[in-house]
């Protein structure tokens, strides 16, 4: 990967970030990937540590030992076909930027359209009187943390529980938490199946219940970066992909506080079957909402208050 370069780019190297960045650029390009400028962009900016406004100002100092071979071992990644998020080992979520790695889901735009709900339901609650003090939400299935961490920090009134099954999610999600600054207080990741994994004390009085759960059918095709990379149990839960929302739906009627809200994340053709299973567990109202591209993308589910 080095070929071409003048001296292996020293602490004193004469190769420039931004000569790095075309050499990968081209790379990439030639390997045929679509998206070539904005991968290398980001391979460059964790390699270099100029992000943002900085970037294009770090783009004439020279490259040192550390970043070049940083540089080209995210490259070589990349070339073998590895997702860019964990590649760079981070992305953004909303107003999070969060640590990515092959032991969580790639945090996708559809969820931070559900993350959103989430946080207008909490914060409808809080505003109306009727939450807790503090308010309470869980973020069941947690993965990396980024419905439940977007929660505690856009609503700081919040009292956030974050559960998942994999002891490997829970390690990301407490290593994301420990990121979050003033808004971890009152948080708490915690490892166990959906629901059993809360104290026993908080049954039927939650104010907000979050799920992004596995959803894919097991005989779905599934594009190859998404199977040979990213964590099948967090994708699929058996044949029908409805097995997790048979335990989420009737156990959030029994878990919520009389007025408490669920949001759910949910494959477009599955919207139907969540309005009905939402109106069959007693909720009073069942809506659907869309993401970002118009697509049906979950449900909320409110009790009657």
């Amino acid at each position: 990967a080095g070929a071409g370069r003048e001296d292996g780019s020293g602490e004193g190297g004469t190769v420039a970030w931004r000569e790095l960045l075309a050499e990968t650029e081209q790379r990439l390009r030639d390997a045929g990937f679509d998206r070539y400028e904005v991968d290398a962009r980001r391979i460059v900016e964790q390699a270099s540590g100029h992000e943002g406004a900085d970037f294009h100002l770090g783009l004439s100092e020279p490259a040192t030992v550390s970043g070049v071979a940083a540089l080209d071992a995210m490259v070589e990644r990349r070339l073998s076909g590895e997702p860019l998020q964990y590649v760079v080992g981070r992305w953004g979520f909303r107003q999070l930027d969060l640590m990515i790695d092959g032991r969580v889901l790639i945090p996708r735009p559809e969820t931070e359209v559900v993350a959103g709900r989430a946080v207008d339901e909490l914060s409808r609650l809080i505003a109306d009187g009727v939450a807790g003090s503090p308010a309470t939400a869980v973020d069941l299935g947690t993965g990396s943390g980024a419905i439940g961490l977007s929660l505690a920090f856009e609503v700081r009134r919040a009292e956030v529980w974050l559960t998942d099954v994999s002891a490997d999610a829970a390690t990301v999600a407490r290593a994301n938490l420990a990121g979050l600054g003033r808004a971890a207080v009152g948080v708490q990741v915690v490892e166990g199946s959906w629901f059993d994994a809360l104290p026993t004390d908080r049954r039927g009085r939650l104010d907000l219940v979050v799920s992004n759960p596995p959803y894919v059918r097991d005989d779905e095709v599934l594009p190859a970066d998404v199977t040979d990379w990213e964590p099948r149990q967090a994708l699929v839960p058996g044949p029908t992909g409805f097995e997790a929302y048979e335990v989420l739906v009737p156990g959030a009627a029994e878990w919520l506080a009389p007025h408490g809200a669920l949001v759910l994340e949910c494959a477009p053709d599955q919207v139907p079957g969540l309005i009905e299973r939402g109106a069959a567990a007693r909720f009073a109202e069942v809506e659907s909402f869309e993401d970002l591209a118009g697509r049906p993308r979950g449900i909320i589910a409110r009790h009657p208050g």
